[in-house]
């Protein structure tokens, strides 16, 4: 681990690992061959273990490469059922906070849609209720702050998930035409940007959940981190 990033862990004991995930670091092994979030914390919990075995760590959830925050990772079987159960049964609590282009309808409210999930292009989208493969995407949100800047309108919004679809906040938000900060996959806006790399304006800040062991209510919170969430605080001041 030596001259590598430090990745902070919030916490850890014999059952789960709960760590702040770099934006732009993938969760798992990709294509692209660049150092990954299981497979570093494999490493770390390897270089602090007695033997030569491969250490069990498990992500229950994902956040998409671009984005930043609170990751859960469990670290025997057992614990990885008990919090996959959690999130089927709607018991396991994902917050984000996002900045998105534009006004939003309302300070508080939710989205309601059915995504599909293109496979090849890596991609999903809003389609009609009853089309084969699609799953229904819930959300609710509350809006934080809403500023004027010389590129238009800015929101900043904190969003509760109900569900976990591919890609669910950036669809949802830019098939309303909110897209969110720098998202060049979805958001009109950003996607002839001639910049290489722009921050997702989306950051995982709060997870809820029973401790797979104990079932002690655990929760952990973080700051949003990235430009746009700078941007919103120096043009709010």
């Amino acid at each position: 681990m030596a001259g590598k990033k430090t990745i902070p862990v919030q916490y850890e004991d014999d059952s789960i690992l709960v760590c702040e995930k770099p934006a732009g670091m993938p969760v798992q092994p990709d294509a692209t061959r660049n150092v990954d979030l299981e497979t570093y914390f494999k490493n770390y919990l390897f270089s602090k273990q007695e033997g030569e075995e491969e250490p069990y760590l498990t992500a229950v959830h994902r956040l998409d490469r671009p984005v930043g925050g609170l990751m859960v990772f469990a670290k025997t079987k057992q614990a990885a059922a008990n919090l996959s159960e959690q999130i089927q049964n709607h018991e396991f609590e994902k917050c984000y906070q996002a900045v998105v282009c534009g006004e939003l309808p309302e300070e508080f409210g939710s989205f309601e849609d059915y995504l599909l999930r293109d496979g090849k292009a890596n991609m999903s989208r809003v389609v009609a209720w009853g089309t084969a493969g699609a799953k229904k995407a819930e959300l609710e949100y509350e809006l934080i702050d809403c500023i004027e800047t010389k590129n238009g309108v800015l929101s900043w919004v904190l969003i509760m998930l109900a569900t976990g679809r591919h890609h669910q906040i950036r669809v949802q938000f830019a098939s309303r035409g909110i897209g969110l900060y720098g998202d060049t996959k979805y958001n009109p806006l950003f996607q002839k940007t001639k910049k290489k790399y722009i921050p997702l304006g989306l950051y995982s800040t709060r997870l809820a959940f029973c401790h797979p062991v104990t079932g002690e209510k655990m929760t952990f919170k973080t700051e949003p981190q990235g430009e746009a969430f700078e941007l919103m605080d120096v043009e709010a001041y």
